[in-house]
């Protein structure tokens, strides 16, 4: 089919079409704006789900050790190769035991997929929901599970959730 439309026609058609652009440009110009005031109310108003996978850590026994036995199963299924596992061979009572020597973790190329939770048998690692993990230094990201006690986020109640969740209510500043 060939376009029967004139010259002029077309021009018309351009122009309706830019002015309905323009009537929706300018309606949502004069509308009021709402601003999520973050991070300054943060610790207030911000609501993390439970599940939300933020990085990972260490469960913990009540004497402060940690419950992992270095069976690198984690290691072996993260698919990126994101936890690296150093063991070394001890004698335990005439027994040959495995010992973790480091247990590395790095945060920057973690797809949060959870298949390294899933594999534990042992229960040892968990996902927090603790999302404030920026830095300068990618370095930095790699982290040693072994080595640190994780004590929470920066948020007060983050592992809980955070603030209570209200439904229809934000932390709204109308501008």
């Amino acid at each position: 089919m060939e376009n029967k439309q004139t010259y002029f026609g077309e021009i018309g058609s351009g122009i309706k079409t830019l002015c309905t652009g323009l009537k929706i440009t300018l309606k949502e110009y004069f509308t009021p704006k709402s601003t999520e005031q973050y991070p300054e109310n943060r610790k207030t108003t911000l609501h993390v789900a439970k599940r939300h996978r933020g990085r990972l850590v260490f469960k913990r026994n009540e004497d402060g050790t940690y419950k992992c036995t270095a069976c690198t199963l984690c290691e072996k299924t993260c698919p990126n190769g994101t936890i690296k596992i150093q063991t070394q061979m001890v004698e335990v009572d005439g027994k040959k035991k495995r010992q973790l020597v480091d247990y590395q973790y790095d945060l920057g190329d973690c797809m949060f997929c959870q298949l390294c939770t899933n594999a534990c048998n042992f229960d040892a690692i968990e996902f927090t929901n603790d999302f404030e993990n920026s830095v300068f230094d990618r370095g930095s990201l790699v982290l040693h599970l072994d080595k640190e006690v994780y004590q929470g986020g920066s948020l007060p109640q983050l592992i809980e959730g955070g603030a209570p969740l209200e439904i229809g209510k934000f932390n709204t500043k109308t501008k």
